[in-house]
């Protein structure tokens, strides 16, 4: 079940129930950066400051409608304002932190086709980041459904690497080849290390997703592969998924296809409707099981 509402993000939020929602997964209009040409937009406030505590306010009612073991995944950028970076992205989450929110990972979306940049002054942009917050200490997460392949791991398929007898554990110095390699032979768990015969590990901090704007849609789109680990790692197939700033519908699209429900809420009626033909798309190819 899919739910579309044309409104503004605060209002719509304080209109649905308690714990209706796993996950919230969502990328705010950044600051000072766009028109998204709607009346009492985000981002066009006359300082960050302004545009935090908007940005607070509609977390908090987001905080409301999660269940108590929900989590939030905020896709975030910066701004310059006269050539001083703004901040926003820490800005941002030490605000959340301050009103009751858990802070359990940033994480960099680095970009490997990053947009040129004309500056000569400093390095080009090539990525954000990504929070990942709770509402509790406990909370939902799947941490086997996004994990990622083992550099190095074994062509034996046992973990080891050939021409290598010394284990892990044994003498010798550690040396950089080894070091190397540790992902591959041994995970870290939290009663020390223990060998990985899987081929693969726990999801690193740094994601390399190319950007992949949706056709059609408005300029400022999140790729879907950056969406659906946050999905699989923060709900069940059959929950629902919250995205206060649908935009494009990204969020919405990726929610269908790996068959959860999604409530959007968006403030540019032009906007609905693409989120609408995206998901009717999404719809009729048919979304896993």
């Amino acid at each position: 079940m899919n739910k579309i509402i044309n409104s503004d993000a605060l209002e719509a939020l304080r209109t649905l129930p308690d714990s209706c929602c796993r996950t919230c997964i969502t990328s705010p209009p950044y600051y000072g950066l766009r028109d998204y040409g709607a009346d009492g937009q985000i981002g066009f406030e006359d300082a960050p400051d302004q545009y935090i505590e908007n940005l607070v306010k509609i977390f908090r009612e987001v905080r409301r409608v999660l269940k108590d073991d929900g989590t939030l995944w905020v896709n975030i950028g910066d701004s310059y304002t006269q050539k001083n970076l703004n901040g926003i992205p820490w800005l941002l989450a030490f605000a959340l932190k301050a009103d009751d929110w858990i802070l359990r990972q940033d994480i960099i979306w680095h970009k490997p086709n990053a947009m040129p940049e004309q500056t000569t002054d400093r390095c080009t942009k090539s990525h954000e980041y990504i929070f990942l917050l709770s509402k509790q200490r406990r909370y939902y997460f799947d941490a086997e459904a996004i994990k990622e392949p083992a550099v190095g791991y074994g062509p034996d398929g046992t973990g080891r690497r050939r021409g290598n007898s010394t284990s892990f554990r044994g003498g010798g110095a550690y040396t950089h080849d080894r070091a190397q390699n540790n992902s591959a032979t041994v995970e870290r768990e939290s009663h020390g290390l223990t060998p990985n015969e899987s081929g693969k590990r726990n999801r690193r901090s740094v994601w390399t997703i190319a950007t992949r704007p949706y056709k059609g849609a408005h300029f400022a789109t999140f790729p879907e592969e950056l969406v659906r680990p946050c999905i699989l790692a923060g709900s069940r197939p059959g929950d629902t998924v919250l995205d206060p700033f649908a935009g494009s519908g990204t969020t919405g699209a990726v929610a269908e296809q790996e068959g959860r429900d999604f409530i959007g809420i968006e403030i540019n009626p032009d906007y609905c409707e693409i989120i609408r033909q995206r998901l009717d798309a999404c719809c009729q190819k048919g979304a896993k099981p």
